[in-house]
């Protein structure tokens, strides 16, 4: 149940990834969600170097998992804009865009990042 439970979310992650491609103009938004943090990166795929990356252990306000999401995403766009990136291709992996993910996606495109 397991290994089928792993095939079926490699398989997911890897349509998805298929049609994404980071540039360093136009770096690829990955994704990671933990129980407990979501990590962020902003990731050249011609280089295989990451540009940017944020947890959600650096945002200090109080609140819940998706509160925290929305804030690392805003804090990425700050970070990648200081570092002159204006825009991403968004890489949800094998999640649903819905919940922290949706909430990434929201909070980086509210802090300027075109995505």
């Amino acid at each position: 149940m397991v290994n089928l439970i792993r095939k079926k979310r490699t398989l997911r992650q890897r349509r998805v990834r298929a049609q994404l491609q980071g540039t360093s103009a136009k770096p690829r938004l990955a994704v990671f969600r933990s129980n407990r943090n979501i990590e962020l990166q902003l990731v050249d795929d011609t280089q295989g170097k990451t540009l940017v990356s944020v947890t959600s252990l650096e945002v200090k306000d109080p609140g819940n998992k998706t509160e925290k999401a929305d804030l690392a995403g805003k804090l990425l766009a700050k970070k990648a804009l200081e570092v002159g990136i204006k825009e991403a291709v968004f890489d949800r992996r094998h999640y649903r865009y819905h919940g922290r993910i949706k909430a990434v996606a929201e909070g980086a495109r509210q802090g300027g990042l075109k995505i």
